[in-house]
């Protein structure tokens, strides 16, 4: 079995206050919590957030490409469609949401945490993912096309129709996870962590005829 990968926990101070989300010259927020609240039709390209905690905040038409995530907690929140293209994200933890369709594709993620989230859809192509965890969540039709794995983790997850073609998956432990199919090549199975019933179903892809 794969070692449990550590994951890095946000540094985040005690008694954050309260700050509402505003549009500003130099959008920089830090050592704050944004909460009940939404955040709609923003196009901020190099945001950034550092020690920041988001609870229930509704993302609705949101763009911020580039963004900075530092020391962060997504906790209860609706990010479906928002884009985080290009974005640099470290010790961060997505809890409990809804990321349904959020494009991180191009990104560059490091000691994050995915837990409890409704992940389909979710795009990480040709992103670099390091220490990076997801733990109960639905991948469904996740695209991780070209992605760079460096201990990544996948429990207890359904990646039913993942797209993980030209990414290398040696390394990986799919055990706990389910599906009836991934996109993925052969080549790329290679060292790939399996149980024998999912064995059989990669076998099929090479367009075995099991009896």
């Amino acid at each position: 079995m794969s070692k449990t990968i550590k994951i890095q926990q946000p540094k985040i101070p005690d008694g954050l206050k309260a700050r509402p989300f505003q549009p500003m010259e130099d959008p920089f927020y830090e050592m704050c919590m944004i909460s009940d609240c939404s955040i709609m039709s923003e196009e901020v390209h190099r945001i950034r957030f550092e020690q920041v905690i988001f609870k229930n905040v509704t993302f609705l038409d949101v763009s911020f490409r580039n963004i900075e995530l530092t020391d962060c907690i997504f906790e209860h929140c609706d990010l479906s469609n928002t884009d985080f293209r290009e974005g640099s994200i470290h010790r961060v933890e997505f809890k409990e949401s809804k990321i349904l369709g959020l494009n991180l594709s191009d990104a560059s993620l490091g000691n994050v945490l995915f837990e409890n989230c409704n992940a389909n859809m979710t795009s990480f192509g040709y992103s670099k993912l390091k220490q990076v965890a997801f733990k109960n969540c639905s991948l469904r039709n996740a695209d991780y096309y070209e992605s760079k794995f460096n201990h990544v983790a996948f429990k207890h997850c359904d990646l039913n129709e993942a797209n993980f073609e030209q990414t290398p998956l040696k390394g990986i432990d799919l055990t706990t996870c389910i599906f009836d199919r991934m996109n993925v090549s052969i080549k790329d199975l290679a060292g790939c962590e399996v149980t024998a019933d999912q064995a059989l179903g990669f076998a099929r892809l090479l367009g075995l005829i099991i009896k």
